[in-house]
């Protein structure tokens, strides 16, 4: 394994940080710490916060605790997939949160070492796993899923228009034991024309695949309504997506927390006895500046979705 620095450039950072200028004093949730390059501009810019950091990246909480040492006792971290948030607030003694902050996919010193297998850009063995303690990699999907699941897979996390295609020249191309092997045989398998847009042909297959080994998508409903839930009046959720799957589910969640799954008629007052407990910041997702964008890849499809607790209340007469 490379022991090359772990570096992270947070993407939108500040934006993020203003928005936590007003919280309660407290714990704000880093649930994708990585290489705590959003932590660390918390931490500075806030003396009322701390932050616990979870990330399943045994490597990124490591890189992140040394270089946020300076903060000692502000920063508290647990090694665990972030809808395992019960299990770290018990195992740290943290009550509750003032906030919480996802930063989703994969971040960019992930992709820059080559031997963990998710870029289609260098050759290495499929891995992807996020967690090195799991078992089950991306080996394992390649090469063990059947064309019909496979292209499933294709279809719902990569929104993969040639996903039957791709899954049968995989199938036919097994046993593929190489990042490189993998990309030739997506290459191969997309129509020439469509090969010259929309960057390479094979990252929408990778991104697939990474999500179906770390289920990611599968993770992130739960997750999210647990930091809500922890969240005291007054504290805020934020969360970065990179994909239209992320976004979805971010903004499902985010909505039913604020209507309380309301199912009364909108021009109706509230009769279902619905709970809102978050009120959404701001209804369009923010975007990172141009300048950002073209300083750094990974910005260029991000979407910033916030919510604000508030005291849990009817939502009748809220609308």
């Amino acid at each position: 394994m490379s022991d090359a620095p772990f570096h992270h450039l947070p993407v939108m950072a500040h934006e993020i940080v203003a928005l936590y200028e007003q919280v309660p004093p407290g714990f704000v949730l880093d649930a994708t710490l990585g290489g705590g390059g959003h932590a660390e501009q918390l931490l500075d810019r806030w003396p009322h916060l701390k932050v616990l950091g979870i990330d399943r990246d045994e490597r990124a909480l490591a890189a992140a605790q040394e270089r946020l040492a300076r903060f000692g006792a502000r920063l508290r971290v647990y090694h665990c997939r972030f809808d395992r948030l019960d299990e770290a607030m018990e195992a740290l003694s943290i009550e509750s949160l003032s906030g919480a902050l996802f930063d989703l996919g994969v971040s960019s010193p992930q992709l820059d070492v080559a031997e963990r297998g998710f870029s289609y850009r260098n050759d290495a063995p499929l891995d992807m796993r996020m967690d090195q303690t799991q078992p089950w990699s991306a080996a394992d999907v390649v090469n063990g899923y059947p064309a019909d699941q496979l292209a499933r897979v294709l279809q719902q996390y990569g929104d993969e228009r040639f996903a039957r295609r791709i899954a049968a020249a995989i199938v036919a191309a097994r046993p593929i034991e190489s990042t490189a092997t993998l990309a030739e045989v997506v290459v191969s398998a997309i129509p020439a024309p469509a090969r010259r847009t929309g960057g390479h042909p094979a990252k929408r297959t990778f991104q697939a695949i990474r999500i179906e080994v770390n289920g990611e998508l599968d993770a992130l409903p739960a997750a999210l309504d647990a930091a809500i839930e922890h969240t005291v009046p007054g504290g805020r959720i934020a969360v970065l997506s990179y994909h239209s799957g992320e976004d979805r589910i971010v903004k499902d969640r985010m909505r039913s927390a604020a209507t309380g799954d309301c199912l009364c008629p909108p021009e109706l007052p509230c009769v279902c006895d619905a709970v809102q407990t978050v009120r959404i910041v701001r209804g369009v997702p923010r975007t990172p500046t141009a300048s950002e964008q073209a300083g750094n890849r990974r910005a260029s499809s991000a979407r910033l979705r916030v919510v604000e607790r508030i005291a849990d209340a009817p939502t009748r007469g809220w609308r």
